[in-house]
């Protein structure tokens, strides 16, 4: 997510501290939080606003002050509100590699045999308290931030296990499994190809699915057309190309899969509310 690709495999912050902070607000190319997923851990802060979150099939509104928590491979996406959040993606295994006695609880997580509550709010103070303190010693980054950290995450997952803030984890039907499996394949295909042609005909293929029948089940499952998705992350794709190279705009609607200028103006303003030279002058 977020300058990250939708399933990526390359190492979170460093291999001994493989811990990777964001800070998303409206300026950020990637402020929509397009699907996707990754074999990491996340936890989001909510700083203002609120951010309409979708894990796999569950969707829920989180406001300012919420904390979020995301399992490894679980398809997730985020649509902002006047919202600024914060995430650190993260490496469970670390804890796993410290200290023996916590050994048995993480493998609990890593294995899945419980899940973590995905969503805390004002009812788990303490649960706030600590994520706020961790991600502003990531943010802070003082002497000795990397011990705070995690620290603040043995504290976190303490409290998870000793206030039971979690699920035994429920095995999913085969067929919700298969769903969330076909979302992930055209999600995959669409980040691999976005910048070329891309029909109807070929995502419905990608899953083996008629275009009438994959409309109805894309639309199901993202509450948006497979155009309408496609065409934001290709918009997602220029913003990240307006911001970081010195490329005219006419090869950024190119190079993110538009062969019309002024039709890639129109769908950038439609999400972006600005024109794509607006936005690479900022």
């Amino acid at each position: 997510m977020h300058g990250l690709g939708q399933n990526e495999d390359r190492p979170r912050g460093t291999y001994s501290f493989p811990f990777e902070f964001h800070h998303i607000d409206s300026t950020h190319p990637r402020y929509v939080m397009s699907y996707h997923w990754h074999v990491e851990y996340e936890i989001m802060r909510i700083l203002s606003g609120s951010l309409t979150v979708t894990l796999d099939e569950k969707k829920f509104t989180a406001q300012a002050g919420d904390v979020i928590f995301v399992h490894s491979g679980v398809l997730h996406s985020g649509i902002p509100e006047n919202c600024v959040y914060q995430c650190i993606v993260f490496d469970i295994n670390t804890f796993l590699k410290y200290n023996s006695a916590c050994s048995d609880y993480m493998q609990k997580i890593v294995r899945q045999e419980i899940m973590v509550y995905h969503h805390f709010d004002r009812r788990q103070p303490e649960i706030l308290q600590v994520v706020f303190s961790l991600f502003d010693a990531f943010q802070k980054k003082d002497a000795g931030y990397e011990l705070t950290l995690i620290g603040q995450f043995y504290h976190f997952f303490g409290l998870v296990f000793g206030k039971h803030y979690y699920l035994e984890s429920l095995q999913k039907t085969r067929r919700d499994y298969k769903r969330i499996l076909q979302l992930k394949q055209v999600v995959d295909f669409i980040e691999k190809n976005y910048a070329s042609p891309i029909t109807l005909q070929e995502l419905s293929a990608s899953v083996s699915m008629s275009p009438k029948y994959f409309c109805r089940f894309f639309s199901d499952m993202t509450h948006q057309t497979p155009m309408d998705y496609l065409n934001r992350q290709r918009i997602e794709q220029a913003c990240l190309m307006l911001t970081t190279t010195d490329d005219s705009i006419t090869d950024i609607a190119y190079n993110s899969g538009f062969n019309d200028l002024s039709y890639f103006i129109r769908i950038f303003k439609k999400y972006k509310g600005v024109t794509p030279g607006k936005y690479k002058r900022r």
